[in-house]
C-alpha cells in the first residue's frame, strides 16, 4: 500500500468517505505524497507525454500565436505572460524563442508560472535558464500580479479535480471514495441525493461537475476582462455537455485502476468545454472556439513549418518530422488532433484570432519563421 493510500484510509476512517474531487486533490497535490509533488512524469521515461514533448513545432506556432495576439492587442510595453502546469518547461522555451520573430515582444514579456510542485518548478527553471530576464512562479491563479495577459493553459484543466454524481432510483447522488470491508478503498454513493442537479438520465450514468475548473476560469475571465488579454486553453475533451465517467489514472502509459496506488499514478478527467465556456461568458469574456487541435494547428500553418523542417533535416529527421507531424493532428477517437480541443477566451475588444478565423496564421503575420 503506497504511503499516501495510508493516509487517505486513515482519513476516511475518521472522517467518512470522502468526494471524487477531495481524492483527486489529495492524490494529486498532498504536499509530501501527491503525484506532482514528487516526480516528473513527462516523456516517455514518465508516465504520459503530451503536445511540446511531440514536437517544437507545437510550441512554436503557439509561441507565434502568442505573439501575433500580443500585436493584436496593441503590442503593450509589459505583459504578463502566463503559463498554467508549464510541466517542464517546454512549452514556454519553444514559445519564447518563436516570440522573437515579433520585434519588442521579448523585451515586453513578463513570464509568470502556476506551478505548486517543487520537482517541476526546479525542471522550469533548469530549461528557461538564460530566456528571459525573471522568471516568477506562482501556487494559485489568484497569486497572478494585474496587467494585461495572454494565458496558455496546455493540459492543465483536465488535472483539476472534478466532483461525480451517479444516478440512482431517478435521482443523482454523490459518488464517494470509502473503505472495503478488505481495507482496501472503494467507491460507493452518498445517502442522500443531490437536489440541485436536475439533468435527466438513465439509471447508472455518471455526471462530472469541475468546479474547481469552473472557479478558475470564471477567476481568469474576469481578469481578462478588467485588464485586457486572451487565454488559450488546449486539452482533451468534449464539445458538450452530457453524463459519462471520464475519471482515468495513467502510469507507464498504460490506464490503471485510480483507486489502487493513488498518489503513484496521473488522474485526470475529460474537460467540458461547454461548461469552462459557460463560465468565461458569465464574467463577461468572449469566446473563440472551440476548434480540434488538427484545426487550430493547421490553420496556424503546421503544414509549411513542417516542411520546412523537413527541407533542412537529413532523411531519417525527415521522417522522424513527419511522424512528429501526424501524431499533433493524428484522426479518430484517440488521436490527439481530434480529442483535443482549442478555445481562447478574450476580452470583448479583440477581433477573432489566428487559428479559429481560419484567414490568416502568426506566420504570415510576421513574415517570418523562427
Amino acid at each position: 500500500m503506497s504511503r499516501l493510500k495510508n493516509e487517505i484510509a486513515a482519513i476516511v476512517a475518521a472522517e467518512g468517505p470522502i468526494s471524487v474531487e477531495r481524492f483527486m486533490a489529495l492524490a494529486l497535490g498532498h504536499p509530501r505524497h501527491g503525484y506532482y509533488m514528487t516526480r516528473d512524469p513527462f516523456g516517455w521515461a514518465g508516465d504520459f507525454i503530451t503536445a511540446p514533448e511531440v514536437s517544437q513545432m507545437f510550441g512554436e506556432l503557439v509561441g507565434l500565436w502568442v505573439a501575433s495576439v500580443w500585436q493584436t492587442m496593441g503590442a503593450p510595453g509589459k505583459l504578463r505572460l502566463v503559463e498554467l502546469g508549464p510541466g517542464r518547461g517546454t512549452l514556454m522555451a519553444d514559445l519564447l524563442r518563436a516570440g522573437r520573430v515579433l520585434p519588442g515582444f521579448s523585451e515586453a514579456v513578463d513570464v509568470h508560472l502556476v506551478e505548486t510542485s517543487p520537482v517541476l518548478r526546479a525542471a522550469q527553471k533548469a530549461s528557461l535558464a538564460g530566456r528571459v530576464a525573471a522568471l516568477h512562479w506562482h501556487d494559485r491563479v489568484e497569486d497572478l500580479p494585474p496587467g494585461p495577459a495572454i494565458i496558455v493553459a496546455n493540459e492543465f484543466f483536465d488535472a483539476l479535480p472534478v466532483r461525480q454524481f451517479v444516478r440512482q432510483g431517478g435521482v443523482w447522488r454523490e459518488r464517494l471514495v470509502g473503505l472495503g470491508a478488505d481495507g482496501r478503498l472503494v467507491f460507493g454513493l452518498a445517502a442522500e441525493p443531490e437536489p440541485r442537479l436536475t439533468q435527466q438520465a438513465g439509471e447508472g450514468a455518471v455526471l462530472e461537475v469541475p468546479l474547481v475548473g469552473h472557479g478558475i476560469m470564471r477567476a481568469l475571465a474576469q481578469r481578462l476582462v478588467a485588464d485586457g488579454g486572451a487565454l488559450l486553453a488546449i486539452d482533451y475533451g468534449h464539445l458538450a455537455t452530457a453524463p459519462g465517467d471520464t475519471l482515468q489514472a495513467m502510469k507507464d502509459h498504460k490506464p490503471v485502476d485510480p483507486l489502487v496506488e493513488p498518489g503513484e499514478a496521473d488522474l485526470t478527467a475529460h474537460v467540458d468545454f461547454a461548461a469552462l465556456g459557460r463560465a468565461a461568458l458569465a464574467a463577461g469574456a468572449v469566446l473563440q472556439g472551440p476548434v480540434t487541435q488538427r484545426v487550430f494547428l493547421e490553420a496556424l500553418g503546421l503544414g509549411a513549418r513542417a516542411d520546412r523542417l523537413q527541407r533542412s533535416g537529413s532523411p531519417d529527421q525527415a521522417r522522424a518530422i513527419a511522424g512528429q507531424r501526424e501524431r499533433l493532428v493524428e484522426g479518430g477517437r484517440t488521436g490527439m488532433g481530434e480529442l483535443f480541443k482549442v478555445m481562447a477566451v478574450t476580452h470583448p475588444d479583440l477581433p477573432m484570432l489566428p487559428g479559429f478565423d481560419r484567414l490568416t496564421t502568426p506566420a504570415e503575420a510576421s513574415g517570418e519563421e523562427p
